[in-house]
C-alpha cells in the first residue's frame, strides 16, 4: 500500500495518455461497480454508502463524461463512500483500494472527501494510503492542497440542504451587517467577538441556553431570545465563517444559501473550486490576526459592490454548490479543463452570470478579417454639407477604405446631386432615410458590403489617416469589439447610488463613442433586429444615446471592454462648436447618465466593462526617422 504522495502535481501524477479515447475534448470517467467487501473473517470492510454519495455516483453516471468501459477511462471513481473519514477505518479503506482492479497506485483515481482528519489534530486531508490519487475534498489548506492535482470542494451541508427559505431580496438596507452564528467556536474567537457587540449592526449568537447535545441546529440564541437558523443569516449582508477545529466549515453553505456574503477567517482556507472561481467577487477573506477588525473592513463596502456580491454569491450557490450534483459535474469539468486546456471553460464561463436578454456570442467571427477587404465609412449627417465633405476627403486618405455611406437624415432638405460631391476615388453611396433618427446610423444598409465598419459623425475632422488605417488594422485584430477614438467611463455616484456617465479625460475607460468607432456589421444587425427592450425607442425618442446603447449591446453579448486606439482626445473641429451642437447642451450630461442607469434596469446588470489599456502605433512617440515608422501622423490630443 503506497502513502499519499505530497508532491503530485498533474504532470507528475496524472496519466494523461490513458485520456482522449473516447473524445478528444473530453474526459471518460468510469465508476466501479457496487459491491460489497469484506475481510478473511466475512467483515464488512465498508460503511454503508450515504445519500449524498449516492447522489455524486449518479450524476456522474449521468453527465457526458460518463463511460462504462474502463478500459477507455480516464479517471476512476471508486464506489466507496469516504465523505467522512470519522465514519471509516482508514486502514480497511486501503485495503479495499488496493483490492480495485484497475487501482495501480491510485493513478487516474478520484477519491471525494469532506470531513477529513480525527481528534486531536484534524489533518486537512484524508488521511489514507491512496497513493497517487486525485482528492476532491473540503477543506484543504494551502500545505496540504496539491495545486494543479487536487480539486477543493465545498462542505456539503445535508442539514440545510433540503430546507425552503423565504424569497430573499436584493436589498441592503439589512437589520444587521454582520452576523456571527457558528456553533462550537474557539474560546479565543467568541472572546474577541464579544468585544464588537458594542456596535448594533452586529449580532452574535450561540447554542441555546440549557441546550444539550445533539444541538438543535435550526436553532440559535442570543441570551434567551431564539433565532430560526439559517434564516436569521437572511437579515444580515455579511454572515461570518471562522475557522473551526476543521478549516472547512458548513457556516460558508449556510450562508450562501441564506443569500448571505460570507466573510471567510481562516488563514491558509483553499476555498472551493478556487482554481476557476473568483472568490473576491462573492466573498470576503479577512486574516485571523485581523478579527477585531471585521466591521471596520466590511463598513468600506458601497452599496454597488455589495449588490454585485450578493448577485455573485446567488449565482455560485446555485451553479456549483448547492447540490452534490453541482458539486460532482464542476469537479469533472476542472478535470477536463486541466486534461483538454485547449478545450477548457473560460473565466467568464466560470464566473459571469448569465445575462437574461444575451445573444449569442457572434462566435463565427474571423480571428483576423481579410485586410484585403477593408472597412465601409457609414457617415450620418442632417445639414453640415462643409464639414461632411472634409470628413470625406480626410477619410479618404486611409489605404483600406473600401466605400463611404453617407446616411442623410433630414427628410426636409434633398441632398446634394454626386457630382457637387468630392471626388475620391472609391465609391460614396447616399441612403436618404425615411425618418430623422439617431438609430439609422446602425442599419445593416445592403450599400455596406464588408464585415467592418466606421461609424463616424459629420464634424469629425480631425482624424488623420495614419490614424483611421491604424485603428482598421487594431480592429482586424478584435473583430469582436468595438474600436475606436473618443472614450468615456461609467462610474457609481454613490450620492445618489445611480451609475454616472463621465466625458473627463482618464486612463479608465468603458465606452467608445461611435462617432468615430469601428465594429463588424453583425452587431449593426443585433442592435436594428435584437436590441433588448424598448432601449432603441428610448434613443430616438430622446435623439440621444445610441452609442451608450451600441456599448451596452456589444459588451452585453461579447463581455468583453472596447478598445481605444491612438492618445487623442480632441476629434471635432474647433469652429464647429456651437450652441447649436448636441454635447454642447447643458443637460447632455444628465440625459446621458439617465441613459445609463435606463439600459443597466432594461439588462437587469450593467453589462459595461472597464479596462485601462489603449492601443499605439509601434515607435510612434520614439525619436527615429520617419522612414522607419509605419505611422508617422498620429495626434497627441
Amino acid at each position: 500500500m503506497k502513502e499519499r504522495d505530497r508532491t503530485c502535481t498533474f504532470h507528475t501524477c496524472l496519466e494523461v495518455y490513458q485520456c482522449g479515447y473516447n473524445d478528444e475534448t473530453k474526459i471518460s470517467v468510469y465508476v466501479y461497480p457496487i459491491k460489497s467487501y469484506v475481510d478473511e473473517n466475512g467483515n464488512e470492510l465498508t460503511i454503508m454508502r450515504s445519500k449524498e454519495f449516492d447522489e455524486f455516483l449518479e450524476a456522474v453516471m449521468e453527465s457526458p463524461f460518463y463511460t462504462s468501459s474502463p478500459e477507455t477511462a480516464c479517471i476512476f471513481i471508486p464506489s466507496i463512500d469516504v465523505l467522512n473519514q470519522n465514519n471509516n477505518d482508514m486502514r480497511n479503506i486501503a485495503r479495499v483500494l488496493n483490492q480495485l482492479p484497475y487501482w495501480n497506485d491510485g493513478a487516474n483515481h478520484l477519491l471525494v472527501n469532506m470531513i477529513s482528519g480525527t481528534a486531536p489534530e484534524y489533518h486537512s486531508v484524508l488521511e489514507a494510503d491512496i497513493g497517487n490519487a486525485i482528492v476532491a475534498g473540503a477543506g484543504f489548506s494551502s500545505l496540504s492542497y496539491r495545486n494543479t492535482f487536487d480539486i477543493p470542494i465545498p462542505l456539503f451541508n445535508p442539514l440545510v440542504a433540503d430546507l425552503h427559505l423565504p424569497k430573499n431580496k436584493f436589498s441592503n438596507n439589512k437589520k444587521y451587517l454582520l452576523v456571527s452564528a457558528q456553533l462550537g467556536l474557539h474560546r479565543e474567537y467568541m472572546a474577541e467577538l464579544k468585544q464588537l457587540e458594542t456596535d448594533q449592526s452586529f449580532l452574535l449568537l450561540q447554542t441555546c441556553p440549557h441546550s444539550t447535545k445533539p444541538w438543535n441546529y435550526t436553532q440559535r440564541c442570543k441570551g434567551s431570545k431564539i433565532y430560526d437558523y439559517p434564516q436569521v443569516l437572511q437579515n444580515s449582508t455579511f454572515c461570518l465563517v471562522l475557522r473551526g477545529a476543521r478549516l472547512a466549515q458548513p457556516a460558508l453553505y449556510d450562508a450562501m444559501k441564506a443569500g448571505c456574503i460570507p466573510v471567510i477567517i481562516a488563514d491558509g482556507y483553499v476555498l472551493p473550486f478556487s482554481d476557476v472561481l473568483d472568490w473576491p467577487r462573492a466573498a470576503v477573506q479577512v486574516r485571523e490576526d485581523d478579527l477585531t477588525d471585521v466591521l471596520k473592513i466590511i463598513k468600506t463596502y458601497s452599496s454597488a459592490r455589495i449588490s454585485e456580491m450578493k448577485k455573485q454569491v446567488k449565482f455560485y450557490f446555485n451553479r456549483y454548490i448547492s447540490t452534490m450534483k453541482g458539486i460532482a459535474l464542476t469537479t469533472l469539468q476542472i478535470i477536463n479543463d486541466r486534461v483538454f486546456p485547449y478545450a477548457s471553460k473560460s473565466y467568464e464561463y466560470w464566473n459571469e452570470i448569465p445575462k437574461p436578454h444575451v445573444v449569442k456570442n457572434p462566435l463565427f467571427l474571423p480571428l483576423s478579417p481579410s485586410k484585403s477587404q477593408g472597412f465601409t465609412a457609414v457617415i450620418l449627417t442632417y445639414d453640415r454639407l462643409e464639414s461632411l465633405y472634409e470628413v470625406i476627403k480626410q477619410v479618404a486618405r486611409a489605404p483600406s477604405l473600401a466605400k463611404v455611406v453617407v446616411v442623410w437624415n433630414n427628410q426636409n432638405k434633398v441632398a446634394p446631386p454626386m457630382s457637387s460631391w468630392p471626388y475620391i476615388g472609391k465609391p460614396v453611396k447616399v441612403v436618404t432615410t425615411k425618418k430623422n433618427k439617431l438609430s439609422n446610423r446602425f442599419v445593416p444598409y445592403d450599400e455596406i458590403e464588408t464585415e467592418c465598419i466606421l461609424a463616424l459623425d459629420d464634424d469629425i475632422v480631425m482624424l488623420t489617416a495614419d490614424e483611421v488605417e491604424f485603428g482598421y488594422q487594431v480592429w482586424r485584430e478584435f473583430p469582436d469589439r468595438l474600436v475606436g477614438f473618443p472614450s468615456r467611463l461609467h462610474l457609481w455616484d454613490n450620492a445618489t447610488s445611480k451609475w454616472k456617465y463621465e466625458s473627463e479625460w482618464t486612463n479608465e475607460i468603458s465606452m467608445v463613442l461611435t462617432g468615430a468607432a469601428f465594429y463588424h456589421k453583425y452587431f449593426s444587425y443585433l442592435y436594428t433586429n435584437a436590441m433588448p427592450g424598448n432601449i432603441k425607442a428610448l434613443v430616438d425618442e430622446h435623439m440621444n444615446c445610441e452609442d451608450i446603447a451600441m456599448n451596452f449591446l456589444m459588451a452585453n453579448v461579447t463581455g468583453k471592454a472596447p478598445i481605444k486606439v491612438t492618445p487623442r482626445k480632441k476629434f471635432k473641429c474647433p469652429q464647429c462648436i456651437s450652441n447649436e451642437m448636441l454635447s454642447a447642451d447643458i443637460t447632455h450630461m444628465i440625459e446621458r447618465s439617465d441613459c445609463i442607469n435606463m439600459f443597466t434596469k432594461i439588462y437587469q446588470t450593467m453589462p459595461l466593462k472597464s479596462i485601462e489599456f489603449r492601443a499605439d502605433p509601434v515607435l510612434y512617440k520614439d525619436e527615429f526617422p520617419s522612414v522607419l515608422k509605419k505611422y508617422n501622423d498620429v495626434g497627441s490630443l
